[in-house]
């Protein structure tokens, strides 16, 4: 006789029930809601200058503006290339979470939408990357193959706070784009199609993280795991190769931007809330905090 589906807690059909209802009233189809005839406007950037890696270092400031908003153009398509990767590896994650769960539940059925909705901001993100004539960079090698095996073996804590990473870090950067209307028409769009959406995906999340109650032993091996998620997923998002773009050295840049006290701080700025909602978790510890200050995310 095949396993029985597991039960479905009446508190999680209750968020469930309400977060089907709101991606009923309120999503989007990337492919014609959002302009892809329009062209760049001139002179404009991609995201607010000062969330880019460079900025305010010495290199910055022998930067013509054009190399500068080219710049932002390449910076966005790696952060939005990476979060491609990541939401490839959540879907996985997601249909492995309902795999062994009642199918009828509305808990799995908004697990199935969530699936849905991110295949299509993966399309969105690579529509924008082949839009903007820009390299779709990626992870980099380790972290994409690493990527390989936290599919496969990513436990409840693990899938759902890395999830609420990974979708806060990217919130608090287009909440930011798609409220200033001085960037581009283009990554405006994306991003508010992409927090509206999310912020019901980081709702699901969140209450998901909380519900796990962990041991003294089980807690050290999920922040480490934890810890391992936010340090790749962080070093990952300005891939090194975009500076020969604006011709700068990949070597130079990235020292100059590891050093960079404002890209640091830009980066603190964007995980402060999450790594709050992890530390309320159990999910921040001494196993792992080492690893989130070489990430940069904290001080």
């Amino acid at each position: 006789m095949p396993p029985q589906p597991a039960r479905t807690a009446p508190d999680r059909e209750r968020t469930a029930e309400r977060l089907l209802a709101s991606s009923a009233k309120l999503s989007f189809n990337p492919l014609t809601d959002v302009d892809w005839d329009a062209d760049p406007v001139p002179g404009a950037y991609y995201c607010p200058p000062r969330h880019l890696s460079l900025y305010g270092t010495d290199l910055w400031e022998r930067m013509t503006e054009e190399q500068r908003i080219e710049l932002s153009k390449h910076e966005v398509a790696s952060i939005a290339s990476v979060g491609i990767w990541f939401e490839e590896i959540l879907m996985q994650m997601l249909l492995r979470h309902a795999f062994d769960r009642d199918p009828t539940s509305n808990h799995v059925q908004y697990a199935l939408t969530e699936i849905a909705d991110e295949c299509r901001h993966s399309i969105m993100f690579a529509r924008m990357i082949a839009k903007m004539g820009v390299p779709a960079y990626g992870a980099g090698f380790v972290a994409h193959n690493l990527g390989r095996l936290f599919k496969a073996i990513s436990t409840h804590s693990q899938t759902f706070g890395g999830t609420m990473y990974v979708e806060e870090i990217l919130d608090a950067f287009q909440r930011e784009v798609m409220n200033d209307d001085t960037l581009q028409p283009l990554t405006r769009q994306v991003s508010r199609i992409h927090v509206i959406e999310e912020a019901r995906h980081i709702s699901y999340a969140r209450e998901e993280l909380v519900r796990k109650r962990l041991g003294p032993v089980r807690r050290r091996y999920e922040q480490l795991f934890i810890g391992l998620i936010v340090y790749y997923a962080t070093t990952a998002l300005i891939h090194p190769r975009l500076y020969a773009a604006v011709g700068i050295d990949p070597k130079v840049g990235r020292a100059a931007a590891r050093a960079n006290p404002r890209w640091r701080a830009t980066k603190i700025e964007m995980a402060q809330k999450v790594v709050s909602v992890l530390d309320r978790a159990g999910l921040v510890g001494r196993t792992n905090r080492w690893l989130l200050r070489a990430a940069g995310v904290v001080a």
